[in-house]
């Protein structure tokens, strides 16, 4: 029974016993309740228990406020992967304040620009990118105070002191006893992350508290992840937080190890070592594993289960990963929605289907995560949905508690994003009759020649199943006939050599004429620091 719209089951008060702000924050204390001795972080010959990471958060969030820093301050990191990225995570929001995390490899410029947008008041840095951090505190008019992390495995010949702190002594200028607060408010800022700034300045994208706490609870449950489980960590923490990790794997009390440095034969050590049971990494992570050499690998001891997502990985990397021993699952997000928001969820009926059919669902994109309202595709011009006939183009869009606040300090960029009240990913997919979603390419990827849409992944994919082909990278040549022809790039597999003649005839062999590549360039492709290949820097060849 209602009355002037209003429930009878509506008169209650939400109070602080049943309404309590969302928050990732409170996983850490939980954890070093239940499980005080049992390793958290291992990093090296470092290895920290739950109660000693909690301690040092709180030794971090309180030095951290004893230097000026509150509510809505920035503290900016650049750093690898390392108990210090962990700390950060926990430590600077428990201090009020919000993590920018700033990818390792960018230049001065950038980074400048990063520390004077975000208005950041303190910057912790590993000493061994010193070099370019130097250079973009030169170009920055306001004092920020910058404490060092001296790293002993870090490349000591790189090595400088810049900072007025060093981590460790900072940490002991911290109060053990620190009372921090969670979030009065689900909706305050936890982290600033920047987006790849390929045509211009980079994006600040915003998080909050809520969307933290839901990513990282609906992630767990998508990817099936056990208690206790062994994380490692070869997606960079930098990069939207580490697709959410450094908050999930402490709400299942798991162990996280550190990888710095992204190297296969360290990879299959740790694995070996401490019984890795799951990490996530962009498709050319994996196959850097499968193209490893014999001495580099070392037998699985048990199934790995992997996350994959950044650039549509082509179907055979499923198959090379299976007969090593592990499991990949491909998922799909952005900077943008705080990693993953979809699954290529696997349905028990496709176990009767060959191989390679197996391996080409396995490359969908997939359905909503369960921590995600709405994903589906759209013609971004009258936003109406396509069919769901797996071929009609349309944008990937994106609703639901997992999506940024918005651009920090770009009112107008966050308006036209969420516009029509969906956000848009820029990414150009098609429905499947089952639901289930597959990338076609970015709007700005896609080859328009005489007038046809030519899909870049499509030819990517063909090429990645040449016995040569290590990785492949397609995009358009200007053509004086045609507009824009397919160009491929290509590393090739060592010791597998492979002429361009070669790798157009195989094309021909399955792809319609004006798909096929016109050239045929062999180098090494240009990656971030995620792995994802820099096709504007591929396109300025031209």
């Amino acid at each position: 029974m209602s009355k002037n719209g209003i429930s009878m089951y509506d008169d209650f008060e939400k109070v602080k016993a049943n309404h309590v702000p969302l928050s990732p924050l409170s996983f850490l204390p939980r954890a070093a309740s239940f499980y005080p001795d049992k390793e958290a972080v291992v990093y090296g010959n470092r290895h920290y228990t739950w109660a000693q990471t909690y301690e040092r958060c709180k030794l971090l969030a309180s030095a951290i406020n004893k230097l000026g820093v509150s509510k809505g301050d920035t503290v900016s990191v650049i750093a690898t992967n390392t108990p210090e990225m962990v700390e950060a995570h926990f430590g600077i929001a428990m201090a009020g304040a919000v993590l920018n995390s700033i990818n390792v490899r960018l230049d001065s410029d950038t980074i400048a620009y990063i520390l004077n947008h975000s208005e950041a008041k303190v910057l912790v840095v590993d000493r061994q990118l010193h070099l370019e951090v130097k250079k973009a505190l030169k170009m920055i008019d306001k004092k920020i105070i910058i404490i060092d992390i001296n790293d002993k495995y870090a490349d000591q010949s790189k090595l400088e002191k810049i900072g007025e702190f060093e981590y460790e002594d900072f940490l002991n200028t911290g109060d053990e006893n620190y009372d921090w607060k969670m979030p009065e408010d689900e909706w305050q800022a936890i982290s600033l992350s920047y987006t790849s700034g390929t045509t211009g300045n980079p994006k600040g994208v915003v998080y909050h508290h809520r969307g933290a706490y839901l990513m990282s609870t609906g992630s767990s449950v998508a990817w099936n992840m056990p208690n206790r489980l062994n994380f490692m960590t070869v997606v960079p923490m930098f990069h939207c937080n580490g697709w959410c990790y450094p908050w999930t794997v402490p709400m299942l009390n798991g162990r996280t190890i550190c990888l710095r440095n992204i190297d296969v034969k360290k990879i299959f050590e740790l694995i070996d070592m401490y019984n890795i049971t799951h990490f996530g990494g962009a498709p050319i992570i994996l196959n850097m594993i499968t193209g490893a050499p014999e001495t580099d690998q070392k037998k699985l001891k048990n199934k790995v289960y992997v996350l994959t997502a950044g650039a549509p990985p082509p179907s055979i990397i499923f198959k090379k990963m299976k007969d090593l021993g592990f499991e990949v699952m491909h998922v799909y997000g952005l900077t943008e929605t705080y990693g993953h928001v979809t699954q290529c969820a696997w349905n028990d009926e496709w176990n009767d289907f060959d191989e390679e059919k197996q391996n080409e669902i396995k490359a969908r994109q997939g359905v909503r995560y369960p921590n995600t309202e709405g994903v589906t595709i759209m013609d971004p011009e009258t936003m109406k949905e396509v069919p769901h006939d797996g071929k009609t183009i349309g944008e990937i869009m994106i609703k639901g508690n997992v999506v940024m606040k918005g651009y920090f300090k770009d009112k107008a960029a966050t308006d036209k994003a969420m516009a029509g009240g969906w956000f848009h990913t820029g990414d150009l997919a098609v429905m499947h009759p089952d639901g289930y979603i597959k990338i076609q390419d970015r709007s700005k990827d896609i080859i328009i020649s005489g007038g046809e849409n030519i899909s870049s992944i499509e030819i990517e994919n063909t090429l990645a199943k040449h016995p040569s082909v290590s990785i492949a990278a397609v995009v358009a040549k200007p053509d004086d006939k045609w507009g824009e022809v397919p160009c491929a790039f290509i590393e090739m597999v060592q010791d597998k050599p492979v002429t361009e003649k070669e790798l157009i005839d195989f094309c021909k062999e399955t792809l319609a004429g004006f798909k096929v590549p016109k050239k045929v360039v062999f180098c090494e492709l240009p990656k971030t620091s995620t792995g994802k290949i820099q096709k504007f820097e591929l396109r300025k060849q031209f």
